[in-house]
């Protein structure tokens, strides 16, 4: 195995990039993940139209070494247009970004097409992937959903973004997931939760984006899914936990994310993924 391990935005969303980068450095991490454009109400993200934050954001990777895994968020909504994703994208390629957490919120399966693919031709002309998660509150809702997309619009830019926690809440079996063509798998993100949970989509939000667990806390079964996984490709550690931000500092949630994501990565694997 030759995992590489990111600092996902929402771990330490509290942070300006600078400090992101830094804090990702202290706690061994490899690379960082930043928000440029809004998952929800949340926001703004100044770094997509501040030069000076820019500028101390690439100081500080080329400081640290730590370098920018991916980016977030691009929507695919009904009034999606590709070419107003310009900005994002010359944004995202000065920092050095690889992958672009994707989303898709159109419920026209042939129009959702239309502009992801759109998006994932300006992805790849900026150096980029363009990654669509699965989330079961939107309109590619499992894993399902990810590959239909990803084979409809047949690009070297298209991939699938696998997160533990809309793995256990949504109709994803491992086996499905141990399919996937490799080279469409970039990146997965790694968290926890508790097995019982309420599917409401509201519910299913609030934990996404405050109330996850670290790994190995819940009750996900990690090595089915780590032997479904491809062994070479970058984990991101995202543990958005709103209750601990203030309570416990950014540096201290962070290397505890790493290490816990480390001992349930990097367990001896045991199991085929059948379920």
């Amino acid at each position: 195995m030759s995992y590489r391990y990111s600092l996902a935005f929402l771990t330490v969303a509290e942070l300006a990039p600078p400090q992101a980068v830094q804090v990702a450095a202290e706690a061994g991490f490899d690379l960082v993940g930043l928000r440029l454009l809004p998952a929800g109400t949340d926001g703004p993200y100044p770094i997509l139209n501040d030069a000076a934050m820019l500028r101390e954001t690439r100081a500080a990777i080329q400081d640290t070494g730590v370098r920018v895994a991916d980016i977030e968020i691009i929507k695919i909504t009904p009034e999606f247009r590709a070419t107003d994703t310009l900005p994002f994208l010359e944004r995202g390629a000065e920092l050095g970004a690889r992958n672009i957490l994707t989303a898709g919120y159109d419920p026209d399966p042939a129009r959702m097409t239309d502009g992801y693919g759109a998006f994932c031709e300006l992805a790849h002309q900026h150096g980029m992937t363009a990654d669509l998660e699965f989330m079961p509150w939107t309109d590619i809702p499992n894993v399902a959903a990810a590959v239909a997309q990803v084979r409809a619009v047949n690009h070297p830019a298209a991939g699938v973004l696998v997160d533990a926690l809309h793995v256990q809440r949504s109709d994803s079996p491992f086996s499905a997931i141990a399919a996937l063509d490799p080279a469409w798998i970039n990146y997965a993100q790694l968290c926890d939760a508790p097995g019982v949970f309420d599917p409401a989509p509201e519910a299913l939000i609030a934990t996404a984006r405050g109330k996850r667990l670290m790994p190995g806390d819940g009750d996900f079964d990690f090595p089915a899914l780590m032997a479904a996984l491809p062994p070479d490709i970058v984990l991101s550690v995202e543990v958005a936990q709103a209750d601990r931000m203030g309570r416990d500092t950014p540096i201290e949630r962070a290397r505890e994310a790493l290490a816990k994501a480390k001992a349930v990565a990097e367990a001896p694997l045991a199991v085929t993924p059948s379920t």
